[in-house]
């Protein structure tokens, strides 16, 4: 369990799996994968999802509410409990939101492949927190939580692109009893601050699933509702709740979602022939979330500092901007909802989500590993 609790071997099960992934997908086997994927599970009058359904809408629904919960403790009571504090990394992710939408545009925009512009907003928390673990020894603490709110933010952004962008038919009923769930969910949840009865456990986790398949019914994409879990629960139990559930997270539910996501076939085309999808997501990932959060994150500290705070470098900035462009998770999600009706588009798309990457995962590495040098020297100098 400890393993899994580190920062550097989810990341390298994240890798893997979607190492499996691709391989599977273009082997013999690749046909029998996706006919697995594409298999409907079905609770009879209760739910009907196909098996790449459950894991997007079921198991990404218990990775964003570990997300939210380690959210919601740095803004209350963490590193971020300020406004001028939490508001750095706020517009540090907007700079990491837009610039990479600009730059997708900028290649994308006039064709059909203009719609997916929402892939490329989204950051990779245990990708990012695991390659900053591997080559960040010695980097200020403060990079670290600079990060992960700036990666939590940016998946946020990308959680409410899909409620806005990728809902439709909205059962009204049904979102109002799924906020009734949540008050629910709340109010029992501080009952568990002061009390550990296992009964109480049960009537949370019932409550959640019900709020969860409200919320999926309803129209909105589920992952929503893991997000609002985790942010309304009592900070005490939704800790204990996160440490209990984050290695089977690690273990299990991002390498799942990675293995299904990345099951894509390398179209045998030449590259002149492949979707300016691939092409816009593979530069707007690397290149348009570094210049977006180094540039919004300078600005950042210069309207939103607090006083006797330590700055960051912009040589930091820049790998925290490297370190955001490490998609992954909730772009694969963003690139499955945004050409759910053009398979080869789709496709395409998660390739360049994939060498997007991986292009910033070589260059966060590279940039992560040169700053924890310099701050490793500054110590040694000043001592």
């Amino acid at each position: 369990m400890r393993l899994l609790r580190s920062a550097r071997f989810p990341a390298l099960l994240l890798l893997v799996a979607a190492v499996v992934g691709l391989v599977l997908a273009n082997s013999p086997w690749g046909d029998a994968a996706q006919a697995v994927k594409g298999t409907y599970l079905t609770i009879p009058g209760v739910v009907e999802l196909s098996v790449g359904h459950w894991i997007s809408d079921g198991l990404l629904a218990i990775f964003f509410f570990v997300a939210a919960v380690e959210l919601q403790y740095e803004l209350t009571s963490g590193r971020l409990n300020s406004p001028r504090t939490a508001l750095q990394p706020a517009i540090a992710a907007a700079g990491g939101v837009l610039v990479p939408i600009g730059v997708y545009l900028l290649v994308a925009g006039g064709t059909e492949a203009a719609r997916g512009w929402p892939i490329p907003t989204a950051t990779d928390i245990a990708f990012a927190l695991g390659v900053l673990a591997v080559f960040g020894k010695g980097l200020p603490a403060g990079l670290r939580v600079f990060l992960l709110a700036l990666a939590i933010l940016d998946d946020i952004v990308g959680i409410v692109f899909i409620a806005v962008l990728f809902t439709s038919d909205v059962d009204l009923l049904r979102l109002v009893l799924a906020a009734v769930g949540l008050v629910v969910f709340r109010l029992l949840s501080r009952v568990l601050d002061t009390s550990t009865r296992p009964l109480l456990i049960v009537a949370l986790v019932v409550v959640a699933i019900l709020v969860w398949w409200l919320v999926l019914t309803s129209g909105v994409h589920a992952t929503i509702a893991g997000v609002a879990l985790g942010l309304v629960m009592a900070q005490q139990p939704a800790l204990r709740a996160r440490h209990a559930i984050e290695p089977w997270v690690n273990a299990i539910v991002l390498p799942v979602f990675a293995l299904s996501a990345a099951l894509v076939a390398i179209p045998a085309v030449s590259p002149t022939q492949l979707s300016p999808a691939f092409w816009a997501v593979l530069l707007a990932l690397p290149v348009g979330k570094i210049v977006g959060i180094a540039l919004a994150g300078a600005m950042a500290q210069r309207v939103a500092h607090v006083p006797g705070a330590p700055r960051l470098a912009f040589g930091d900035l820049l790998a925290a901007g490297a370190l955001g462009g490490i998609g992954f998770t909730v772009s694969l999600l963003l690139s499955e909802l945004s050409f759910a009706g053009d398979a080869a588009v789709r496709d395409q798309a998660t390739l360049g989500v994939l060498a997007g990457s991986l292009v910033s995962l070589v260059l966060a590495a590279i940039l992560v590993s040169w700053r924890a040098w310099h701050h490793r020297r500054l110590s040694i100098t000043t001592v």
